[in-house]
């Protein structure tokens, strides 16, 4: 079984207990505005470039047989839509300027590779995360990799927006030690606004994970002006779910432009300053005031 992913990073702190290697798989359900990954949205291998990089040789031009790139006055220009991702540019390129974001894996040659840390996932208490994108679009491969990881006795995350069909999430339920649980908003018309998405499924889905009895991190993305003002709504949802260990309020920037500029997509994230300290406490204070463990990263 094949699966796609666009990162593997190692010895990450901050997604989940311990020293952990986190998979960062392609495709997304939810298309956020605020997205910082996204690399992950789509589910089809995309051509990546790196503007300063480039040193402008036309080494890609010779090899291109589909016009996708041209020199023009000293600068780069893309013809993203003739692309075949056939990556000859990519492997001639001398400067590095040019990536795919996407390589397709077997769940075992992905183990394997997540293995080769297992003695500081041990030593840390720490172990696999599966992030992305949302990996629950591809929850038939992350149940099979989990299913070899827990043979060695590996930790596993999922790091998921929620937004899936509850069969899948059932696929990857007897693997998983714990969910971090994205809650974007409480709105659903403010949902529907900055995500494409309704967020019924993510509500009954988080319900549903604590009625399985599996420990959850909720993770909250805060943004200015986009969810500031929900965290008496969801203070009063979360309240009552025994298997919530913490509440994360993640700081919103907008350092993943270049992502964006180097991807040839638009750049809709929110063009706001992320949050104050004072106020990050003022709303962790709010979320402390329903009995909730609050984390502010």
């Amino acid at each position: 079984m094949k699966g796609k992913i666009f990162d593997i990073k190692r010895f990450a702190v901050h997604d989940g207990p311990g020293i952990r290697t986190t998979v960062f798989l392609k495709g997304c359900s939810l298309h956020c505005s605020w997205c910082h990954n996204p690399e992950g949205i789509s589910f089809n291998p995309e051509l990546q470039f790196v503007e300063k990089r480039c040193i402008g040789c036309g080494a890609c031009t010779y090899v291109c047989q589909y016009g996708v790139h041209e020199i023009s006055n000293s600068v780069h220009v893309l013809n993203r839509n003739r692309c075949v991702k056939c990556g000859l540019c990519i492997a001639n390129c001398p400067a590095g300027a040019l990536s795919q974001c996407c390589s397709e894996i077997t769940a075992e040659e992905l183990a394997d590779k997540l293995l080769e840390d297992r003695d500081f996932y041990i030593q840390s208490g720490g172990g696999v995360t599966f992030s992305g994108g949302e990996c629950l679009c591809q929850s038939d491969f992350c149940a099979e990799t989990m299913r070899i990881l827990k043979g060695y006795g590996i930790h596993c995350a999922v790091d998921t927006s929620g937004n899936a069909a509850r069969n899948e999430i059932d696929k990857v339920l007897p693997y998983a030690d714990m969910f971090l649980y994205d809650i974007k908003l409480m709105d659903e018309d403010r949902h529907i606004k900055y995500t494409g998405c309704t967020n019924r499924f993510i509500l009954d889905n988080i319900e549903y994970i604590n009625s399985r009895g599996k420990e959850i991190e909720v993770r909250i993305p805060v943004i200015p002006t986009v969810n500031d003002d929900m965290m008496y709504e969801a203070g009063d949802f979360l309240k009552n779910m025994k298997m919530i260990k913490a509440v994360k309020l993640l700081k919103y920037n907008n350092l993943a432009g270049s992502k964006y500029k180097n991807l040839g997509i638009c750049n809709n994230m929110p063009q706001v300053k992320p949050p104050a300290d004072d106020e990050i406490k003022r709303l962790a204070d709010i979320l402390k005031g329903f009995h909730l463990l609050v984390i502010i990263d």
